[in-house]
């Protein structure tokens, strides 16, 4: 089996072996990968922070062998926690921008350096196992506020609802799944509205019953999603109230508590 890791800033990652298939995913800087099957010129990947399935352009695939994917396995990581920030690639002497939540493996003060690449960063940074609490959670949040809602985003330059999630929770020291459909199988429910808390997550569905959507409390009466932007929105039993058009957009199915 083959492996991978991601050395540009923030790399699409699509449904099928095609530029112009759906992006269900992005790759950002530094997270690593399993090669699952080639197509010509696309790689099949299993990503490893939450085992998401898809598939990745050959050019902007950068080869590790087994052991370094083993070590990035067994080691803790660190994310940057700036909206952008620059890393400078010593070879080609060329700084490039990379976006909060990009991971920094064998980091080491100033340095990562791994088989034949060699990065420097200073930028500010968090351990990936250092849990925070539900107001840094939130505080984290805001700095979303406005990204562009994109299908299959993990940027502030677009972003999806779970996306959102996601990273935030991640930046934060837990691990989501990728979709709202999977991460609404994590946590605690909640029975009431009123019992909802900070940090909470709620989770909406359509009229089949399937969950379309997530986004995090900021309390029981007001929330943080990406739905056209990252916005707040009022937040009650029926589920969440536009501020602009002054309509229910989506329909609570259920309140989960992670943390």
């Amino acid at each position: 089996m083959q492996y991978g890791i991601c050395l540009l800033s923030v790399v699409p990652c699509r449904k099928e072996p095609s530029n112009t298939s759906e992006m269900t995913t992005q790759l950002l800087f530094g997270e690593h990968y399993a090669v699952l099957e080639i197509n010509e010129n696309w790689l099949k990947i299993k990503i490893a922070f939450d085992n998401y399935e898809c598939w990745l352009n050959i050019k902007q695939h950068h080869k590790i062998t087994e052991t370094t994917f083993k070590q990035l396995q067994s080691q803790d990581l660190e994310y940057t926690t700036e909206l952008f920030q620059l890393i400078k690639n010593t070879t080609t002497q060329f700084n490039f921008p990379i976006t909060i939540g990009s991971n920094l493996p064998f980091y080491n003060k100033t340095k990562i350096n791994f088989e034949d690449f060699i990065f420097t960063f200073d930028g500010l940074h968090t351990l990936s196992t250092l849990k925070k609490s539900n107001e840094q959670l939130i505080q984290l949040s805001f700095l979303f506020l406005n990204a562009p809602y994109l299908w299959g985003g993990k940027s502030p330059l677009g972003i999806d609802c779970s996306g959102f999630t996601q990273l935030v929770y991640k930046l934060n020291g837990y691990k989501l799944p990728r979709d709202a459909h999977q991460q609404v199988d994590l946590g605690e429910p909640l029975n009431f509205v009123e019992e909802a808390e900070t940090g909470d997550l709620a989770f909406f569905d359509n009229e089949d019953g399937k969950i379309i959507h997530v986004g995090i409390l900021l309390n029981n009466q007001q929330i943080i999603h990406a739905s056209g932007c990252v916005r707040v929105d009022k937040f009650d039993h029926y589920g969440i109230f536009n501020n602009d058009t002054k309509k229910y957009s989506h329909t609570l199915r259920v309140i989960k508590r992670i943390i």
